[in-house]
């Protein structure tokens, strides 16, 4: 009976020892990330890891995020040996029918790994922890007839017109888009790269010569829900950086500066914008 008991004892230490054996051979290092700020990209676009081995990327996988900002995957297994030689995580942002295998221009956020886990922020797309911002209500392009109808980022205290935007250079991968949110309807001033040149678009704006800083006029052409002559009085200011390209008509999610127009609105005077630095996406990445 002994030599019996100790027989099935034995047999079932050995299935269980093939069965952990089994276990560590199967399990696959994974990579975790919980992260904040991200944005639904649509159709056209998706989010995309990356870790930095030995200098090169190395996709870790790519994932969406719905309206709510919910990742449709958090966790990546990744090849083990890279994963223990990663040095830096970088997300991307890179097209859903993706030619290259290669990392866009358009990268989102980075950090450094630190043992197991690496703090991520858009500190790869510029520092704007000194970002300010100020603004002028006036309709240059038509003389100045309706001056609570347009905004033009411009700083005029010293008597000549100066940019009123202080930003940092962006790479390529990204763009920066005024914007002004009146009755509910979202209006976009333009894409920009430089702060002391004209924007990229005026489709608002009349037939008079503008000045060479961003802005807008919102005098003719008006989309469904507003009148032109527009009234910017209690409309929301938004600057926003958008990926370049862009499939979308809305902000995105990094708008560094922002500000309530006055109501009624105050013609005339330079405004100071607020930093939204609380708008940046950030989080942790886990090894």
């Amino acid at each position: 009976m002994k030599k019996n008991f100790f027989s099935i004892l034995a047999l079932g230490l050995l299935m269980a020892s093939c069965n952990n054996d089994d276990d560590a051979v199967t399990a696959s290092p994974s990579l975790k990330l919980n992260l904040t700020g991200l944005e639904d990209l649509g159709p056209d676009y998706k989010y995309e890891g990356w870790i930095i081995v030995n200098g090169a990327p190395v996709s870790t996988g790519v994932f969406t995020v719905d309206g709510s900002g919910v990742l449709s995957k958090t966790t990546f297994d990744v090849d083990a040996t890279n994963l223990a030689a990663a040095t830096k995580f970088v997300l991307s942002i890179e097209p859903t029918v993706d030619p290259s295998p290669a990392p866009s221009d358009t990268k989102y956020l980075v950090g450094d790994f630190t043992g197991n886990s690496a703090t991520v922020s858009s500190g790869i797309v510029g520092d704007f922890s000194a970002s300010t911002g100020k603004y002028l209500l006036a309709t240059p392009t038509n003389g100045n007839m309706n001056p609570e109808a347009g905004i033009w980022f411009i700083d005029n205290t010293s008597g000549t017109g100066m940019a009123g935007l202080n930003l940092p250079t962006l790479d390529s991968g990204w763009k920066y888009e005024g914007w002004v949110v009146s009755n509910g309807v979202v209006l976009s001033t333009g894409k920009f790269s430089a702060v002391d040149a004209s924007d990229e678009a005026a489709p608002y704006s009349g037939t008079m010569m503008a000045p060479p800083f961003p802005g807008e006029d919102f005098l003719m052409n008006a989309p469904t829900g507003l009148t032109f002559p527009g009234n910017l009085s209690g409309s929301t200011i938004v600057i926003s950086v958008e990926p370049s390209p862009d499939n979308s008509t809305m902000p995105f999610a990094m708008k560094p500066l922002v500000h309530t127009v006055a109501n009624p609105a105050v013609t005339g005077n330079v405004i100071d914008m607020n930093s939204n630095l609380a708008s940046l996406p950030s989080g942790t990445v886990t090894r």
